[in-house]
């Protein structure tokens, strides 16, 4: 990136280390009924309307205690087509913070966030002579909430739910210096959750820790979603580059401390889509997709017709890639897409038109397949890559991952380039491989909308920056560092280019954008994005009922990081949550109704990790955070939560 675009901080270390609006009824739980028109016994349900979210102030230092914790300090209200309006304070409520001792549902207790090798043993921190301990995550992330059926778990009084967590590195060993990013498997974990039936609220009763030694350990795991068929959609982000791997530190160590040799992980491995399916005791299994291509994989996102699948891609030089899956409910086998875009691409809302979009097949596969050459092929026998001028003709000049390249396939490894060097073997047949760090994506059902957050508009991305590719269709006059979420309409009836027709009703057919952040000079705390309007957009999601887009922050521009609800009707947009300064808002998942109730999954990550824009806070707040998050090591997972009862959409 150029020396004037900022680095987040994953980045950072990656470099260095239809659905119908519903009536709400009138169904009284207790006292108070969240989201309900209640009033006498007799009182008929006025029908629902919509929801709002009332915008909260962003804290300042003026009260530093807020700045050093989850501040949430919105109303939601529903309103009725009668003219009525209920309104409901929202706040958070953790179900534990890393690094806790939390029941294992045996009796016995587990290290919440804690790191495990292939063999299931724990990975201690040794780095504080005569204190070894194990090594546990203050970056939790993606999460999931459903329910399965016949659940049955000791302990459940009510109705037993689900909550898979997946934790994507740690930054730190104890010692304070060390740092671990990318260094150690990721573990992931199914919470069972009893849910009061009278009052929505969620406690925890077990903490599973899933066992990925069938899937080679896991790399990276970033933002997450829910399958339409039950399932927790995970994901392998910056996947680790094959060719040099066997020198590469950071590979080396995560080898290490998952077999306990640094020679022992295969690159091609890693880099894919995991599914975990929860079973009904509250333990849960993984399988690992090698055939959605080998990418930056985010927050992916299945479509309706349970097939077609968009999929973030958080690097420099990435692309838009979508999986149309041979059956439904299954992923083992289908067709990877990559996009081309056409004239037109515009990061400002304002924008007349949208850029079309052309896709391009990649190649299709089975998982089996995949992995079986993932397991036997080394780098060199599928491409051979330069890093300088070759002067041979027969050498193409790409940009991928933030780097420049000169590649030439080996002849016959079309399919191996296509799922296992994606990257490379994208940008080698034209595809639009320009944006920065394309992180989550969501549906709108209703509208046949998707939507795909921009983290930042940068270097890759900008008109005669070195790794913009020119005429590949992504191309902006200058840099938004702020980022945007993006709209892209679905649509049937489209072909590739080679006019064969994709069989998917749900393919992205153009691109706008839909709201941005904006770059300002720092003020006075040390923002330097409007801090009155989003900035790095992270995690997306989607509610269907309250016709919310919801947008979790990664931002290295705003002192602390902001939840936001977006209404995609009024274009009204509120900040609904703050989040401990130096950490990033993740772990976002909108869930509509489960068991009847309505829940707003959130975690947050590396509480007090200070950059730049924090010199003005972080001598106040350091020590705050330090007594509020285990001297910084710990980070919570939870939702949003109202009072006395959860959030209630019927």
């Amino acid at each position: 990136m150029s020396s004037s675009s900022p680095v987040t901080r994953r980045h950072l270390l990656q470099l260095f280390g239809a659905a119908p609006m519903l009536p709400l009824t009138t169904s009284c739980v207790g006292a108070t009924a969240l989201l309900t028109a209640c009033g006498s016994s007799s009182a008929a349900a006025a029908a629902y309307k919509d929801v709002s979210f009332s915008h909260m102030a962003a804290p300042t230092l003026a009260n530093a205690a807020d700045m050093a914790t989850t501040q949430v300090g919105s109303t939601m209200s529903v309103n009725y087509v009668d003219g009525t309006k209920k309104d409901f304070a929202l706040a958070y409520q953790p179900f534990f913070t890393t690094g806790d001792l939390v029941p294992d549902g045996n009796g016995g207790t587990i290290l919440a966030g804690g790191y495990f090798d292939i063999y299931n043993q724990p990975i201690m921190d040794t780095t504080v002579a005569g204190s070894s301990r194990q090594f546990f995550s203050d970056s939790p992330d993606g999460t999931s909430l459903l329910s399965v059926a016949n659940a049955k778990v000791t302990g459940v009084k009510g109705n037993a739910v689900f909550a898979v967590v997946q934790f994507e590195y740690t930054t730190w060993a104890q010692d304070g210096t060390t740092g671990m990013y990318g260094k150690l498997p990721s573990p992931i974990a199914v919470l069972t959750l009893d849910q009061d039936t009278s009052t929505g609220k969620l406690s925890l009763v077990k903490y599973h820790n899933v066992d990925t030694s069938n899937v080679h350990g896991l790399w990276i795991t970033c933002g997450a979603s829910l399958s339409p068929w039950g399932t927790h959609l995970s994901s392998e982000e910056y996947e680790p580059n094959a060719f040099t791997a066997s020198t590469d530190a950071q590979f080396k160590a995560f080898s290490k401390n998952l077999y306990g040799s640094d020679t022992a992980a295969n690159p091609y491995h890693y880099g894919h889509m995991p599914e975990v399916t929860v079973n009904a005791d509250g333990t849960g299994s993984i399988k690992k997709h090698y055939c959605l291509g080998r990418i930056s994989h985010e927050l992916v996102q299945v479509m309706p017709d349970n097939r077609t699948v968009l999929m973030g891609d958080d690097a420099t030089n990435s692309g838009y890639f979508v999986f149309v899956a041979d059956k439904e409910k299954d992923l083992s086998a289908g067709t990877l897409y990559v996009a081309k875009v056409g004239a037109g691409f515009s990061v400002d809302p304002a924008a007349a038109t949208a850029a079309p979009l052309t896709w391009i097949k990649l190649g299709s596969a089975t998982s089996a397949e995949i992995h079986r050459l993932a397991s036997t092929l080394t780098p060199t026998q599928i491409m051979d890559v330069k890093t300088a001028d070759p002067s041979d003709a027969s050498y193409t000049k790409i940009n991928a991952n933030g780097r420049t390249e000169w590649v030439k396939l080996v002849t016959g490894m079309e399919k191996a380039a296509a799922f296992l060097e994606t990257h490379r073997y994208a940008s080698l047949l034209g595809a639009s491989m320009g944006f920065s760090k394309m992180e989550g994506t969501t549906v709108n059902i209703k509208n046949k909308v998707a939507y795909s957050a921009l983290q930042n508009c940068v270097t890759s991305m900008v008109t005669g920056n070195a790794l913009n590719t020119a005429g590949n269709g992504v191309a902006i006059s200058s840099a938004l560092n702020a980022g945007a979420v993006m709209a892209l309409n679905l649509n049937g009836g489209l072909s590739d280019t080679a006019g064969v027709a994709i069989n998917s009703e749900w393919m992205p057919a153009d691109i706008k954008a839909l709201i941005t952040g904006k770059d300002i000079t720092a003020d006075t705390l040390g923002n330097t994005a409007d801090p009155e309007k989003i900035a790095n957009p992270d995690n997306l999601k989607f509610s269907e009922k309250m016709r919310t887009l919801f947008i979790g922050e990664d931002s290295s521009q705003h002192v602390n990081n902001f939840l936001w609800a977006y209404n995609v009707d009024t274009k009204s947009l509120s900040r609904i949550m703050s989040i401990p300064a130096g950490g990033e808002s993740t772990g976002l998942h909108a869930v509509d109704e489960l068991n009847g109730w309505t829940y707003i999954m959130s975690n947050f990550q590396h509480a007090g990790d200070w950059g730049s824009i924090h010199n003005n806070v972080k001598g106040t707040l350091d020590p705050l955070i330090k007594a509020n998050y285990k001297n910084k090591f710990g980070a919570a997972v939870g939702y949003l939560t109202a009072s006395p009862n959860q959030m209630k959409l019927r």
